[in-house]
């Protein structure tokens, strides 16, 4: 498993908050399971009070890919780092669950956390694989969805750095969004141009005497 694959996790945290929206599906110790998809077992470390760790890890990393969306590379670096250090993980060399043809283990590099709650698990390796797809791809492929009110974070994987909406859905919404902005720019300048004419028509005229 390339440590890259980490950094869905952030992705994942972030977006369970939509600020433009009002909306925060972060309200239960239920969802902060969610979040951990397949790793069961870190998810049942869990408890009530991850609810608020967990959305203030949140925050600090919606900081991460807003500073990065700004532009803003040294800030975002320095926030990751941040949470680097206040997190920290081992990486480990592991084998279970991946076999090659003849049966022996597919080594790859794994993210071993020590975490004295589900926050802290969560929080390190989210914060690693940030920080791994930082360094591989740069700091530019952290984003913020472009579609208004959307704003929920993406990593861009295309390869002309063009990404700028986290799903084709907000991309069809917001190309649709300008299409119809373009008619109507279109359509004033037509009714302006046309009363423009018409007054020009009415200065020329002759005058009666």
């Amino acid at each position: 498993m390339e440590l890259v694959y980490y950094s869905d996790y952030a992705v994942r945290l972030v977006n369970t908050e939509e600020p433009g929206r009002n909306k925060d599906s972060l309200t239960s110790v239920d969802a902060v399971r969610e979040l951990f998809g397949p790793s069961m077992q870190a998810a049942r470390r869990a408890t009530d009070a991850d609810v608020t760790r967990f959305r203030s890890v949140r925050g600090r990393l919606r900081a991460v890919f807003t500073a990065a969306d700004a532009g803003d590379e040294s800030h975002a670096v320095d926030l990751l780092n941040s949470l680097l250090l206040e997190f920290p993980v081992s990486p480990q060399i592991s084998g279970h669950d991946f076999r090659d043809e003849d049966g022996r283990p597919k080594w790859h590099m794994h993210l071993a956390d020590h975490p004295s709650n589900a926050t802290a698990g969560y929080a390190a390796i989210a914060a690693m694989g940030l920080a791994f797809h930082l360094t591989e791809h740069g700091v530019d492929r952290l984003g913020l969805c472009q579609a208004a009110p959307c704003r929920n974070a993406y990593l861009d994987t295309s390869t002309n750095r063009s990404r700028r909406y986290c799903s084709d859905r907000c991309a069809t919404r917001a190309n649709v969004a300008a299409y119809r902005a373009r008619k109507r720019l279109e359509a004033e300048r037509s009714r302006t141009t046309g009363r423009s004419a018409e007054q020009s028509q009415d200065s020329s005229a002759p005058t009666e005497r």
